[in-house]
């Protein structure tokens, strides 16, 4: 980065603090709501519960198996509904 791109960059955030400070004393109200829906649409991207989440969703089917009699063709079936098979929440209860 040369000094001609960092005096840029210089000017342009004294030119956005400006504004800020310009818009702040003509409608407080505006940026105030304004800063809040920045951090309310921000936040969820940086917060660690998104990861959690995921996870919590990538555990929990989107279908539950419908009980069915099991002639033992379907190795892929649990014989009985509470039978666990596939991923589990056993890390859920650790954490």
């Amino acid at each position: 980065m040369d000094r001609q791109e960092c005096e840029k960059g210089e000017r342009e955030m004294a030119a956005f603090i400006n504004f800020l400070r310009v818009s702040w004393a003509k409608e407080p109200v505006i940026v105030a709501a304004s800063g809040i829906a920045a951090f309310a649409v921000l936040f969820p991207v940086f917060s660690p519960y998104t990861t959690l989440q995921g996870k919590i969703n990538r555990a929990t089917p989107y279908t539950y198996p419908v009980p069915l009699r099991d002639d033992g063709s379907c190795p892929d079936v649990p014989t009985h509904p509470s039978e666990p098979k596939g991923p589990d929440l056993r890390w859920l209860k650790a954490f």
